[in-house]
């Protein structure tokens, strides 16, 4: 039996993969912030153990270690899904706001691969990082975001190209729309983010947002059911030769095929007209 870490696995993608991979016989660490979480994923499926883990603490971090290494003392995966999206316009974002995207998304993925490297090395294990499509194409009040995305690729190239002398192989996956809890809370968190900027903020950007709260509300129940990422993940974790970059659903393909095909303005005016038509 196989073993894999999964961060962020209480819902959404990192849970769907659990359940996936657990299901086709790998004994699955799942990463977790809340015993409740872990509860209800164990429920689902055998061979899942959870684990409390916060991947920007480093206390938790070395106890999430501790744990796994006296079950087991390699593991063949690890799958750093975990992450948040922290949006708005940039000329009225905290900069508090910024380092808390970039410690999660991109400080926090590398330190947790950092803590189970020891593990992965003798079983020549896996590693993959999950980023978006928004690590190729940004989108307005999606910077921050996109920022950590596109700092977690070019991390994960140089990981690949450092790693491979081991025979350890990381790979990338790029989601696009995928049918998450996150549209669920779309709406809510639109109007948090009109009501957090100042009353100039609000006259310059309020109604570029009220056209993203409704691509929002387009796009719930929408997207890819979060198996499709869960497939791509295990290829990634068994295929003999894994890509180096996965991208996931017709819409992340097609813009990641626009992004290398056309010019910068080109872009800017199909993302202005598409998503945040005032």
């Amino acid at each position: 039996m196989k073993n894999v870490l999964i961060t962020g696995a209480s819902s959404g993608i990192g849970a769907a993969c659990a359940v996936w991979l657990a299901k086709r016989d790998f004994r699955v660490f799942a990463g977790i912030r809340k015993k409740a979480d872990g509860d209800t994923l164990a429920a689902q499926a055998g061979n899942i153990l959870p684990v409390l883990l916060e991947l920007t603490e480093e206390n938790s971090v070395a106890e999430a270690y501790k744990l796994i290494a006296s079950q087991t003392d390699k593991l063949e995966g690890l799958v750093n899904n975990a992450g948040i999206a922290v949006a708005g316009p940039l000329e009225f974002l905290p900069i508090s706001e910024l380092r808390r995207q970039l410690e999660v998304n991109v400080i926090g993925q590398i330190g947790v691969t950092q803590a189970f490297l020891p593990l992965l090395r003798p079983a020549k294990g896996r590693i993959v990082m999950m980023s978006s499509i928004s690590g190729r194409v940004t989108a307005p009040f999606f910077g921050p975001y996109s920022a950590s995305k596109f700092a977690l690729e070019a991390l994960s190239d140089a990981l690949r190209r450092e790693l491979v002398r081991w025979g350890l192989e990381v790979s990338v996956v790029e989601p696009g729309n995928i049918r998450t809890p996150i549209w669920g809370k779309g709406v809510a968190w639109g109007e948090a983010l009109k009501k957090a900027l100042p009353d100039g903020g609000k006259e310059l950007y309020g109604a570029a947002i009220d056209g993203l709260i409704r691509y929002v509300q387009n796009s719930d129940g929408k997207g890819l059911h979060p198996d499709e990422v869960a497939k791509v993940v295990e290829h990634a974790l068994t295929a003999a030769r894994p890509r180096t970059r996965y991208v996931v659903g017709r819409e992340a393909k097609l813009a990641a095929f626009l992004v290398r095909l056309l010019p910068d303005r080109l872009i800017d005016r199909f993302i202005a007209g598409r998503r945040f038509r005032e």
